[in-house]
Formats: C-alpha cells, structure tokens, sequence
C-alpha cells in the first residue's frame, strides 16, 4: 500500500510538472504569436482610421466602423478601379504557377529518376543558380524583351517559367521525388507503363503535397511582385496590384487618404491568406518530406 501511493505520489508530481512545463510554453507561444499578428490586426483596424488617428493611436481598435475607405480606395482615382487591377494581377500570375509547375516538375523528374551523360554536373549548374542574384539578369532580360517587343506586355514575366527558371522548386520536387521508391516505377513498368504514363499515373499523385507548396510559394512571390511589373508594364490599364497600390500613394494633392491605401493592402493580403489557410495541411507536409530521402 505504502509503494503504492508513493507511486502515486510520484506520478501525481510528474503530471503536475508536464501540466506547469505544457502551459509555460503555450503562453510563450501565444505571446510570440500575438506579437507576430498585431501587425495585421493593426492594419485591419487602421482601415477604418482617419489619418490623424493612424497616426497618433497605436491602438488597433477604431473608434467607429466606416466602410467608406474601402469604397473610396476600390474606386481610386484613375479611370480604373481595382478589379482591373486584381484581374490585371491574375492574368499573369495563373500562367506563372501553371507553367512552373509543369516544367519544374519535368526538370526534377529527369534528375530524379533518370541517368545521363554529366548529370551531376547539369544539377551543380542548377544548383548554382540560386545563388545568382536576379538583379545580374535584369539588364540583359530587358533589352532582350524590347529587341523582341514584349515590353507593356505579360510575356516577360510569364515565359522564363516555361524553362523552370526557379530552381527552388525543382530541388523541392527532386528531394520529394526522391522519397517515393523506386519500385513504384519498376512495377508500373512491368505493367506496361512509359516514362511518362510512369510520371503521370505514378509519381503525380504522390507528388500533391509538394506541388501545392510549389503553388504557395510561387503565388505569394508573383503576386506581390513589384520590380518585376514595374519594369516592363508601363500602360496603367495593365498595372497589377502592387503597382496601383504604389500610385496609390498620391501625394500631388498633398493630402494622402492612408486609410483607403491600407484598406487595399489588406485586400490584397486576402488571396495569398485564403490559399495558405485552405491548403495549409499539404503544404506543410510538403514542405516537411522535401528534406527526407527514402
């Protein structure tokens, strides 16, 4: 009886510990994590600020709800509102995630599954291309685009996806394919199967959670592109997001309506957030099993 409650003594202290340790670091968490949000719920309530409350309140509760910012903002000042310029923004930014996908995954599966003359050396080349800083390849890529007569169009932002000019993604998808094994791809072969029934049927479906971050990544990036855009559109009918937000900023009348501009960054924010949070659960697993090797 006595070992009995002692054990229970025990336990009762052990549990007491891993409650006390568990809600120490909850509270850590939420406060790490409030800390890191109050800036967004800052930006939603300064939406409905006037200017000198922005500007002389740190608190992010508006002293009344006016939805007139939004309005006011949508409306802007131009001819257009920002449905162009969000369809603007659409226009290139689903070709750039389609054409990226497709050839990232072709590229990552050639160094995934099959084997060629100096291979190693094509994925130390493509490796190495990471680390080449994009502002290098800004001048030459211009004047090719206006030799060629793209500029004020798309296409200058579109097509270097078409040669999976992102090796971030194909080393994404090499490390996630790299995971799946390899006898997928001998039974599928026996049954008949090519290369690229073998990509399509086999590794496509196992490839979902990496494809879906590849998603991610490259809409938040293209979406709030801003050098990109303001390099080679130069007609304001064509101007995506980041550049109507950006003229926006009109100071010729002296005055700047901060609100409307914040109500618009906000809107902004939404895309990228509605896609994180409803694919959330593949992303991080897709992040997550990039790194392991089966």
């Amino acid at each position: 009886m006595e070992n009995t409650r002692g054990y229970s003594e025990v336990e009762i202290r052990r549990r007491r510990r891993l409650m006390v340790s568990a809600a120490v670091r909850y509270i850590v968490l939420i406060v790490v994590a409030l800390v890191m949000i109050y800036p967004i719920i800052w930006l939603v309530g300064a939406t409905f600020k006037s200017n000198n409350e922005i500007f002389t309140s740190i608190s992010f509760i508006p002293k009344r709800i006016d939805f007139t910012p939004y309005i006011e903002g949508w409306k802007t000042r131009t001819k257009y509102t920002f449905t162009t310029f969000f369809l603007n923004t659409f226009k290139f930014v689903i070709p750039k995630i389609v054409f990226c996908l497709v050839s990232s995954t072709l590229v990552a599966y050639g160094f995934a599954r099959f084997e060629f003359p100096f291979k190693k050396i094509c994925f130390s080349l493509l490796m190495a291309t990471m680390f080449l800083p994009a502002v290098v390849t800004r001048i030459p890529l211009y004047i090719l685009w206006k030799q060629m007569g793209l500029l004020n169009t798309y296409v200058p932002l579109i097509a270097p996806t078409i040669f999976a000019n992102e090796p971030f993604f194909v080393f994404m998808l090499i490390q996630f394919m790299r995971s799946i094994p390899t006898y997928l791809d001998e039974a599928a072969t026996i049954d008949g199967c090519n290369s690229f029934q073998i990509l399509m049927k086999v590794l496509l479906p196992s490839l979902k959670p990496a494809l879906i971050s590849c998603t991610i990544f490259q809409f938040v990036w293209s979406f709030n592109d801003f050098l990109g855009p303001l390099i080679y559109v130069t007609s304001l009918e064509k101007y995506p997001v980041a550049l109507a937000l950006k003229m926006s900023i009109d100071q010729s009348s002296g005055i700047v309506e901060w609100n409307q501009i914040l109500a618009m960054s906000f809107l902004a924010l939404l895309p990228a957030l509605i896609l994180f949070f409803s694919a959330q659960k593949y992303f991080v697993e897709g992040v997550t099993s990039t790194g392991v090797k089966g």
